[in-house]
């Protein structure tokens, strides 16, 4: 019995390459394994680091930065390396 429900992927232009490089070097043995570790990785993330986030910020909403304040953060960011 199938414990993993099957979907499709497109790799984001560029990446199919990759993938293909990955499997012929033997990096990973086929494209569909680079494809899941990248998928594996993306709902890591997800789980450990954005659903965290997510639940304090729903918790408490004061902690909520405005797009205006992170653009102006950026804007800083970005003038101090130049």
């Amino acid at each position: 019995m199938r414990t993993t429900k099957q979907g499709g992927m497109i790799p984001a232009e560029g990446k199919a390459g990759e993938a293909n490089e990955m499997a012929r070097t033997g990096e990973c043995a086929r494209e569909g394994e680079v494809i899941r570790d990248g998928r594996r990785a993306v709902e890591n993330w997800l789980v450990r680091q954005i659903g965290p986030a997510y639940d304090a910020l729903k918790a408490d909403p004061s902690r909520a930065v405005t797009a205006d304040a992170v653009r102006a953060r950026l804007a800083a960011e970005y003038a101090k390396a130049r």
